[in-house]
């Protein structure tokens, strides 16, 4: 994690890294969605590269002057509080696949409240602690897109932020564990269609950032239509977002032989 000169952050990772009952929620998630219901990881390895990601996304728009955290705007504090809370949400936003994929976000915010007081104990007062704890959970439960996009409506900055992140672990190797398991459907032929995922910050375009998707097969648009574009377009924030994907090499790879039912 890229804590650079936030001591805050670093401090929090720390406390993230010693806490053995949120080691275990991972563990627990992972044995639920991949043994149990034969999805792909979400465990540590999917909860770190969201919240790498979450992270340079947020640098980007906040670095260039593009937005203002909103726990910033409304509470007066810091643009490293943003990123404590952006990548909090981040690594907690799945536990509650311990309970079940249906509704997990809900579950996710309930479980992470005695995570937080911990994670977040000394490094914050216990006013401090309240504030981002509820923007973490915000972020936490409005991560999912929904079929009205007025039900968890994102109202922070970072929690948009959040969603798209969530949506940005979509590379082939993410999808390869319930496909080797026998599930053939359109998400996972489209998930193994996508090869690379790249965030680049452009300052010249009219969007600062570009999300560069290169695909082996076209079936990779329906995880880009179906997942991405949904998270980007609740997020409040899809003026800054410009995607853009590609297939490469010059023939598309074949992922299955024949499709029957």
């Amino acid at each position: 994690m890229p804590c650079k000169n936030n001591f805050k952050l670093a401090q929090v990772i720390d406390k993230v890294k010693e806490n053995k009952k949120l080691q275990t929620y991972w563990r627990c998630s992972n044995v639920m969605a991949i043994e149990r219901m034969g999805y792909t990881d979400h465990g540590p390895t999917h909860v770190k590269i969201v919240a790498n990601i979450a992270l340079r996304l947020l640098r980007i728009l906040v670095d260039n002057k593009h937005i203002t955290p909103s726990i910033v705007t409304n509470y007066n504090m810091e643009n490293e509080d943003a990123e404590v809370v952006v990548v909090l949400a981040s690594i907690l936003h799945d536990l509650g696949m311990i309970v079940n994929r249906y509704n997990h976000e809900q579950y996710s915010a309930v479980l992470a409240i005695d995570v937080l007081e911990d994670i977040l104990t000394p490094t914050y007062n216990i006013e401090e602690r309240a504030i981002i704890t509820s923007e973490v959970l915000h972020a936490i439960v409005t991560h999912e897109e929904q079929p009205n996009i007025q039900q968890n409506k994102i109202l922070t900055k970072e929690a948009g932020i959040v969603g798209i992140a969530d949506a940005l672990d979509m590379e082939a190797g993410r999808a390869r564990i319930p496909f080797s398991a026998g599930k053939i459907d359109i998400h996972a032929v489209s998930a193994l269609s996508i090869e690379k995922v790249e965030v680049e910050a452009n300052e010249e375009a009219a969007k600062p950032i570009t999300i560069k998707i290169k695909m082996s097969n076209s079936a990779g648009v329906f995880q880009i239509d179906e997942l991405l574009k949904p998270r980007i377009k609740k997020s409040g924030l899809e003026q800054f977002f410009h995607v853009v994907a590609e297939i490469t090499g010059e023939k598309e790879n074949r992922i299955i032989e024949k499709f029957e039912i």
